[in-house]
């Protein structure tokens, strides 16, 4: 009998695992691969202490899981060999290790059996099996195009100021960073930890930067729905329509909301008009999963705190490079509730009628984030002695992916750390995805048990 391990034996193993387990292991490896490659003198500019192997590894974390959380001022303590590792953490978890490598083996004419298909379809939480290769195809395609777009307009305001070289590489890094709602930045350069509040009032960078954020966050099968149907909002599917009406409504109402709750906060009132509707309108954006920020957070009121929590909670859309339980899972409550309200039998919107198993999957999604955060925020306000609403605001922070702190994630300890990179690695790769791994075939089962009614609410 041959002993040890060989590819082809490895290959056979990954065929027989779950698509769920191959997507959570292919994440580990590459934080771990991150974290390694983070730990090297090479990492870290002259000057600085060597870098723990705890705080590599949250930083990995946070950058494969497109979060933005960090230890340290991205500008000021990673060389540029750190900074393109933080980067390549970022596009890989962006868009997914599993495009590249299904794109990767495309490209060797080499037929992809339906078990690869299916890993693919699960990463990118596409709606059939079918089609996958080409949407590989047209998600790298569209990325890059939009991030290269992205990189040229912000280099064409860096390098006037910080010369030719580093203005590319600032646009790029920057680009790459907003479309996949990551939060990490070089803006340390200025001050450090400060992000884009030294130029909140600037409306070009500004804009490019929230543009980016929205498109990343809409999610890869909506541009191909409007691209498919030339923009014609009356053909697309019922997926892309919520999604934009939900994205509107959370922008337009989560800036109202802010531009108001911050009227006793005394450096907004001190802001000229236009500013402070860039403001609101940029914090609304930032907080669905994308972690800039244009104001100091911690001088924000606690209701616009609160507002923010929420609003990280529920993130960009399915298929994205955002996080949080969704714009759809939210979409699927409001239509329950108002079909419930209204006595009706099946939900119903846009004339379409939805699944009855839709509510019981975003019931699942939404309660395990909600006792997620609750849980860890509890946690950790118990053990760094900090508010609860700080807490919280950190942990939903972490479970949605966003990356905005009121600043306190340079100080937590070590079993802080542990529970917030948890959160991160939860919310990139998904609840369902980790609950769905760790069930047991053996425990499923096609019978039913006898009917029995109980009384609620």
């Amino acid at each position: 009998m041959e002993r040890g391990f060989t590819m082809e034996k490895v290959w056979k193993r990954v065929h027989r695992a779950s698509p769920m387990k191959i997507i959570i292991a292919g994440y580990f490896f590459i934080i771990l691969l991150g974290a390694g490659l983070l730990c090297l003198p090479i990492s870290i500019k002259a000057g600085e202490s060597l870098t723990s192997f705890s705080d590599a590894l949250f930083t990995a974390t946070s950058a494969t899981c497109v979060t933005g959380l960090v230890r340290f001022d991205t500008y000021t303590h990673w060389s540029f060999f750190g900074q393109l590792v933080i980067l390549l953490l970022i596009q890989v978890g962006g868009i997914g290790f599993m495009t590249f490598a299904i794109y990767a083996v495309s490209m060797t004419k080499k037929k992809i059996g339906l078990t690869t298909r299916v890993i693919m379809q699960n990463a990118i939480s596409a709606p059939q099996v079918g089609g996958i290769v080409r949407m590989t195809r047209f998600i790298l395609f569209g990325t890059f195009l939009i991030e290269g777009t992205g990189a040229v307009l912000l280099s064409l305001y860096f390098c006037p100021r910080l010369g030719f070289f580093e203005g590319i590489w600032y646009g790029i890094f920057h680009s790459i960073s907003a479309f996949c709602n990551a939060g990490f930045d070089l803006m340390g350069r200025r001050e450090p930890f400060s992000s884009l509040t030294t130029i909140g009032g600037n409306w070009y960078v500004n804009g490019i930067i929230m543009l980016l954020i929205i498109i990343g966050g809409l999610g890869f099968f909506v541009w191909r729905d409007l691209a498919t149907n030339h923009f014609s909002l009356k053909k697309l599917r019922l997926h892309s329509k919520l999604v934009l009406v939900v994205t509107a409504g959370l922008i337009f109402f989560g800036a109202l909301l802010l531009f108001i709750f911050e009227q006793g906060n005394a450096d907004f009132v001190q802001m000229p008009f236009s500013q402070k509707g860039l403001s609101a309108l940029f914090q609304s954006v930032t907080a669905r999963t994308a972690g800039f920020n244009s104001m100091d957070l911690a001088k924000m009121t606690q209701s616009s705190q609160f507002l923010l929590i929420c609003l990280m909670l529920i993130g960009g859309s399915t298929g994205s490079t955002a996080g949080g339980v969704k714009t759809t899972t939210l979409a699927v409550f409001m239509i329950s509730i108002v079909s419930t309200m209204r006595q009706k039998k099946n939900m119903e919107v846009f004339g379409r009628r939805l699944d009855d198993g839709v509510i019981r999957l975003a019931t699942c999604i939404f309660s395990m984030y909600l006792i997620l955060s609750l849980t860890v925020a509890m946690a950790v306000s118990s053990i760094e002695g900090m508010p609860l609403l700080t807490a919280l605001f950190e942990s939903a922070s972490a479970v949605g992916t966003v990356g905005l702190t009121l600043g306190v994630t340079t100080g937590l300890g070590m079993v802080s750390k542990c529970l917030i990179m948890f959160l991160m690695f939860v919310g990139r790769v998904g609840s369902v995805t980790i609950l769905v791994a760790l069930a047991s075939e053996k425990n499923r089962t096609v019978s039913k048990l006898p009917l029995e009614k109980i009384q609620v609410g």
